[in-house]
């Protein structure tokens, strides 16, 4: 954030973006089966988690707001 106290939209931007790249995820929703897996280990962007109910396995991607995205493997 800029030093004089007013708020400046490119340095949220990049401070969402560095926060969003370390979050942590200790469950998620199966985009196959609507599973909700929970009690699993935790995960990060870019790691590979399988459901527990169909078996399909998904790379986790974390949108720059944070959000968890899963793509097929």
């Amino acid at each position: 954030m800029s030093s004089n106290g007013q708020f400046d939209d490119d340095d949220f931007a990049k401070e969402a973006g560095a926060a969003s790249s370390g979050r942590s995820f200790d469950e998620f929703e199966c985009p196959d089966c609507s599973a909700h897996n929970v009690g699993i280990d935790t995960f990060f962007d870019k790691e590979e988690v399988r459901c527990m109910y169909c078996g399909s396995e998904f790379e986790a991607r974390v949108s720059s707001e944070g959000k968890l995205k899963l793509k097929s493997a």
